[in-house]
């Protein structure tokens, strides 16, 4: 090989790594952008240079652990970003609903000092009616937050969709560019950063099969995408809570299949998933318990007691019935309604699922701890009765049929007052205008262990405040430290992948006198070549 050759063979090298090296520096600010690394090694012929690669310094390892951090950090963040808002609604001491049941109760001792007194009646009746509105907007709020969370969902399993789309076809260019024995690095880097984003939105696992395509799978092994194939997630309405956006995956055949929230526990898809059904889902029922509480307890010392007017009372508050779903599934022609019992002191703040068994009959279990529930059942009146309700059963269910009660999720939005007028106020046990003896025993409903017989209505919003108050400051205090990880595994990932712009101009330096000195190479021998062609 001549000398011209040699020259030539490392100025075509000089300008592949010069034109790599400046790649990288425009690029140091690109989302998503790997350093890439051209690899010098002697020419197959024996004499000169060539360029025998553009790498990438990418680190597979530490790039899944990256991802797993990030999905992990999402997560908490979507939690973190909605729990603080239930807490901070709780806690605004303008809107505590502990602050107007004192106001409520006081009105009531006032009335139990003069029973007659019109004016002290209209407090009692306007102290109701603003209590009753506080709940309202508490539990209007939490419902406007189930909606949200519920179209947020919806959203974000049409992102997951279109990024396992933009995966697959990545994955095609990339096998036909290794295929013809080209360079793909822009391209494997547009996949990467896909995949990542993914890992924002949910939990995967990613594996590179052996023509460099991406398979990426849920956490139950199910495929988003395989090869040149995506597979899609769909959004719709739970088979036994209607209320609730459910996620499901479409298989190669087009079937659904439905996924447990435990397959999508990552990412700000799961964060959401999981709040909804666990925080979000237990201070609705925990506000609805109290609304359902307070209603049955008054309304029964309402009928006990003589108004002003010598009339045994009527109900002075009303909250909605609890609610029951027959599951989509259901083969049976069986239908379920539900009515709160004279004593609701056996009912939780728990959602409940009944079952039917040809063998067994119904059984019923609670929804937050899957603990079975003592349940009696009147063949000859078709009621079930468990939990401080009574359901009465139409129509005949089916082996395998299961329906969802959830008690008190509606009661606090539902909750209302049905007296309107003061005097309606059954505060006597007699049909002296004075009596005030069934006052004083609405009085002591304010220390009575009245929610779920366990507490008073003032312990029962404590205890949720305390338990949201703790629910956010630990999501927050994970999402510190998984924010940490996240950025060292980001840091580490940086310094074998990132550009370092210090180093560019180095190499950059390095490159530009290599190429003169090729260049002066090639000037050398085209001199002797001259000379030698001179020689007479």
């Amino acid at each position: 090989m001549s000398i011209v050759s040699i020259g030539v063979s490392g100025l075509t090298a000089a300008q592949i790594a010069l034109s790599t090296s400046s790649n990288n520096t425009t690029n140091a600010y690109t989302d998503g952008y790997t350093r890439q690394v051209a690899t010098f090694s002697e020419s197959t012929s024996g004499s000169g240079v060539q360029i025998s690669s553009v790498a990438r310094q990418y680190n597979q390892f530490v790039t899944t652990q990256l991802n797993g951090s990030i999905s992990a950090e999402s997560a908490l963040s979507t939690y973190q970003t909605e729990v603080s808002q239930i807490d901070s609604l709780l806690a605004d001491s303008d809107a505590s609903l502990d602050t107007l049941l004192q106001s409520f109760f006081s009105a009531i001792q006032t009335l139990t000092s003069d029973a007659s007194d019109t004016a002290a009646r209209e407090e009692v009746v306007g102290a109701a009616q603003t209590l009753v509105s506080q709940f309202n907007q508490l539990g209007g709020y939490l419902s406007e937050m189930a909606d949200d969370v519920n179209t947020q969902i919806d959203d974000q399993v049409t992102q997951v969709n279109d990024l396992s789309a933009q995966i697959a076809t990545l994955n095609q260019k990339i096998s036909l560019a290794g295929a013809l024995g080209g360079a793909s690095n822009d391209l494997l880097d547009q996949r990467d950063l896909l995949v990542s984003q993914l890992s924002e939105l949910v939990d995967v696992d990613v594996k590179v099969q052996s023509n460099g395509s991406y398979t990426v799978s849920l956490g139950n092994g199910l495929a988003l995408v395989a090869g040149n194939d995506s597979f899609e997630l769909a959004a719709g309405a739970s088979a036994s809570d209607p209320s609730k956006t459910a996620i499901s995956y479409i298989d190669a055949a087009g079937n659904s299949v439905a996924l447990g929230d435990s397959v999508l526990d990552g990412g700000s898809l799961g964060g959401l998933l999981d709040f909804r059904d666990t925080t979000l889902a237990d201070t609705q029922n925990q506000l609805g318990l109290m609304a359902v509480s307070l209603t049955q307890a008054f309304n029964t010392l309402q009928a006990q007691g003589i108004d002003l007017n010598g009339d045994t009372g009527t109900d002075f508050f009303a909250v909605a019935d609890p609610v029951v779903y027959g599951s989509t599934g259901n083969t049976g022609d069986a239908t379920i309604s539900a009515v709160f019992s004279d004593d609701v002191s056996a009912l939780s703040s728990s959602d409940y699922t009944i079952r039917y068994s040809a063998t067994d009959g119904f059984s019923v279990s609670r929804n937050d701890t899957g603990a079975s529930v003592t349940a009696t059942y009147d063949s000859s009146s078709g009621t079930l009765s468990f939990a401080g309700m009574d359901l009465t059963i139409s129509g005949t269910a089916a082996d395998g049929d299961s329906f969802l009660v959830q008690p008190t999720r509606n009661a606090a939005s539902s909750f209302s007052t049905l007296i309107s007028e003061g005097e309606q106020i059954a505060a006597g046990t007699s049909s002296g205008s004075s009596d005030n003896t069934n006052a004083l025993a609405m009085l002591n409903l304010q220390t009575r262990d009245i929610v779920g017989g366990k507490s008073t209505l003032s312990e029962s919003y404590a205890s949720l405040v305390s338990s949201v108050g703790s629910t956010a400051t630990r999501v927050a205090g994970q999402l510190a430290t998984q924010s940490a990880l996240t950025e060292q595994l980001t840091t580490l990932q940086q310094s074998e992948s990132g550009v370092n712009l210090d180093e560019e101009a180095a190499n950059l330096i390095v490159y530009q006198q290599y190429y003169q000195a090729c260049a002066k190479i090639v000037e050398v021998g085209v001199t002797v070549l001259d000379t030698i062609l001179d020689i007479n």
